[in-house]
């Protein structure tokens, strides 16, 4: 345990500035375009992208690779770090299709906070409600924007009300939108109580924003109704009664979210969001290991590779290791203990991320996320540490849906397509399963989205032509328990058994029978759904 001498102020100072969250919501709700407009309100970048872009618009930061450009989809969590006032912020952008939920759950473990979208029409969707849980179980708390109010959308009571049934979550609305659909102006800020109005209600134009008291009717009522006005007046008296004040120590514990009502195509509500990041967002927290708790002031330096990312860079086979640094303050050139190996390893080029585009950086600090390039030698999971033997606890893996048989067209590209192979797995992007009969390659997956991105990244990543088959398994547990009983299940079912990326024990599911039958006969074998990293 450290003692408090190694807790250095300057540290504690540059910490104090690091906010790291995460970006979720269910497809469709505006994640990437909230996230585009982040970008712009901070001075990240000059332009927002779109989603969906026309030939000569710009595409969207944080989609960068080929099938998220083509589908207007995020496939892949993207990494953003960017000054805005006093703050450093570290946004990660995770995919919103549930057929990439495990990088999402991966990428939960790496931040500290979580913004939350939802659509003002849907409301709470399946995977947004996937998502919360995770967040719950990590205690992460959350800041809440209701998108699309430029759109036909539910109440604001029933938004308010949804939330607070559907995910027994308090609710503080900051501000209250004036008009929905086609007549939403603007927001009446609670703080203030002044309305921001929308001068200009087109896409395709720009527009301004502006302040006005609605104490001033005349150009208040050139832009909305009497009788519009007098509805938002009264959602903004029952949200004054019947919502609860907002208390930063029950959003830090998780048991209140901030909500703010926007529209991110207008980039509208996005600076309160940012301001809400810097000023309501906590600082990086301590971190569990199988050790003990780190503290992110402590003088050493500490962290894990939360994802891997293969060829970022297409004009090189290059592979690099997102690391979350969890203490300390972090000098370009310095050593780093490598735990898994046991190896210390000097990281000469470290790299923070403006999605795909990378700097060096000369130095970082707790709580940010900094790129390491990896040869092959850094996994999902892995530990970094200046000689003290941590392991942080805990990145899950989960049992694939699908699986199938994989093969190229060409025998000549075998051997390249196992090594493209390994590389998906050791990113995390699919499970990859050798079977001990046949030596037959088996990929697994939670939907079959995953399989179109597979496929259109081995051809345009790796120029191998493939295929997929069906198998006779309808799904995959990891084994664990008495070593003994292991082998002689293993030794049982050989044409049902196959190792991992891990080299761990698969038991590869027929029929629910086969396996209800070999849990009865080996009791002390544990039939496991989820495979936890220890990072």
């Amino acid at each position: 345990m450290p003692s408090d001498n190694q807790i250095i102020k300057p540290i504690a100072d540059h910490i104090g500035k690091r906010r790291t969250f995460a970006i979720i919501s269910h497809p469709d709700a505006g994640k990437t375009t909230l996230t585009e407009n982040i970008l712009l309100q901070s001075g990240a970048i000059n332009m927002a992208g779109r989603v969906r872009a026309k030939a000569n618009s710009r595409r969207t930061t944080s989609d960068f690779i080929k099938i998220e450009k083509d589908r207007g989809i995020s496939v892949s969590t993207s990494v953003m770090s960017f000054q805005f006032n006093d703050f450093w912020l570290n946004l990660v952008d995770t995919p919103g299709h549930a057929d990439f939920s495990e990088d999402t759950y991966r990428t939960l473990t790496a931040v500290d906070f979580v913004v939350m979208i939802i659509d003002g029409a849907k409301g709470i969707e399946s995977q947004t409600r996937k998502l919360f849980e995770i967040c719950r179980l990590r205690d992460l708390p959350i800041i809440t924007f209701c998108n699309k109010m430029d759109r036909e959308s539910r109440s604001v009571i029933e938004i308010i009300d949804e939330i607070q049934e559907e995910l027994a979550l308090e609710v503080t609305p900051l501000n209250c939108p004036v008009g929905l659909g086609k007549d939403f102006i603007g927001c009446y800020q609670m703080k203030t109580a002044m309305i921001e109005l929308i001068d200009k209600h087109n896409k395709t134009d720009k527009y301004t924003v502006r302040t006005i008291d609605p104490k001033d009717t005349k150009e208040l009522f050139q832009k909305i109704s009497k009788g519009e006005w007098e509805r938002t007046c009264e959602d903004i008296s029952m949200i004054k009664s019947l919502t609860p004040a907002f208390k930063k120590n029950d959003f830090l514990h998780g048991s209140l979210t901030p909500l703010f009502f926007g529209s991110a195509i207008f980039s509208f509500g996005i600076p309160q969001l940012l301001d809400a990041i810097g000023n309501l967002g906590p600082q990086p927290k301590s971190r569990p290991s199988h050790k003990r708790a780190v503290n992110p002031n402590e003088e050493q330096v500490s962290g894990f590779v939360f994802k891997v990312q293969a060829n970022m860079d297409h004009k090189h086979r290059d592979r690099i290791a997102f690391v979350r640094l969890c203490s300390g303050k972090f000098k370009r050139g310095m050593k780093l203990f490598h735990v898994r190996s046991g190896k210390l390893i000097t990281i000469s080029n470290p790299i923070f991320f403006l999605a795909q585009d990378r700097n060096i950086l000369d130095e970082a600090w707790a709580g940010d996320i900094i790129g390491i390039p990896n040869h092959g030698q850094f996994m999902i999971g892995d530990s970094f540490t200046e000689r003290e033997d941590l392991k942080f606890l805990g990145i899950p893996s989960f049992a694939p849906e699908i699986l199938k048989k994989v093969s190229t067209l060409d025998p000549l590209k075998t051997k390249h397509l196992e090594k493209a192979l390994k590389q998906f797995a050791e990113e995390g992007v699919m499970k990859l399963f050798i079977s001990e009969v046949t030596d037959m390659k088996i990929i697994g997956v939670v939907g079959p989205l995953q399989l179109d991105v597979l496929l259109e990244r081995i051809k345009s990543e790796y120029k191998i032509p493939t295929k997929f088959e069906e198998t006779q398994y309808k799904g995959a547990c990891w084994l664990s328990g008495s070593e003994t009983e292991i082998k002689q299940l293993v030794d049982a079912n050989r044409d049902q058994i196959a190792r991992d990326n891990d080299d761990d024990w698969v038991f590869l599911i027929r029929i629910d029978w086969d396996l209800q039958k070999n849990k009865q006969k080996f009791p002390n074998v544990s039939f496991n759904s989820t495979k936890e990293t220890q990072v």
